[in-house]
């Protein structure tokens, strides 16, 4: 069995709304175009994390692919009781780690401790505007501009990528820290300390160019 696709424990017995459920009952029957539409519906959402992890369009795209093929081959396994977008994601991101324990071997790479291995490459710019007004006094001369998300991208970079796969899904992605425990397999607290040393560690690399643009 992939590692991925069992549901978050402590969410089994939570009733959970989702609205991608009749798509996923139908692709369950064989509705092929119905599994495209969810396709359709995630597919960037997938290549904007796995890209922000490898930096790498080319393995960002396979990612994508071999995740929604894993999807569909583990989809009678979906039980709904977590939301199918959450399953997914996990899917996506274990296959990331995946790919990059494979290109590193001599670098553990999980979701419970990953070396401080840092890959880079010429990926897409993150299209995703964060919220820094409480970073610095004026961050709107930089704030959403193609110039903050190279410093942003570069910034990711230099995270440990425990720290950067969390504050990639609460903050860039939206999701809820409840979302994104599950997701990760990690508790609302560790989320919560995570994602605050993210934005720490973020905060030290990003207030210097803040600092250079208040003084123009």
């Amino acid at each position: 069995m992939h590692p991925i696709i069992t549901e978050h424990p402590e969410q089994r017995a939570v009733s959970v709304v989702d609205p991608d459920l009749p798509l996923v009952d139908a692709s369950k029957n064989g509705d092929l175009a119905a599994f495209e539409e969810l396709v359709k519906k995630y597919d960037r959402k997938l290549y904007r994390i796995a890209q922000a992890i490898t930096h790498n369009h080319e393995d960002a795209e396979e990612v994508v692919q071999t995740a929604f093929l894993k999807a569909h081959q583990y989809l009678p396994r979906f039980q709904g009781n977590a939301k199918f977008s959450s399953w997914l994601i996990r899917i996506a991101m274990n296959e990331t780690f995946i790919k990059l324990r494979k290109q590193r071997s001599n670098r553990e790479q999980s979701f419970d401790g990953h070396a401080a291995t840092n890959p880079e490459g010429n990926g897409r710019r993150l299209q995703n505007r964060l919220d820094l007004a409480d970073w610095a006094t004026n961050p709107e001369s930089l704030h959403g501009t193609t110039e903050l998300r190279q410093i942003l991208e570069r910034s990711l970079i230099k995270l440990n990528p425990r720290l950067r796969i969390v504050f990639i899904l609460r903050d860039i992605e939206g999701h809820s820290i409840i979302e994104t425990s599950g997701m990760l397999k990690l508790t609302p607290t560790a989320v919560k300390t995570r994602l605050s040393r993210a934005r720490l560690q973020l905060r030290e690399h990003l207030s210097p160019h803040f600092q250079q643009a208040s003084v123009k």
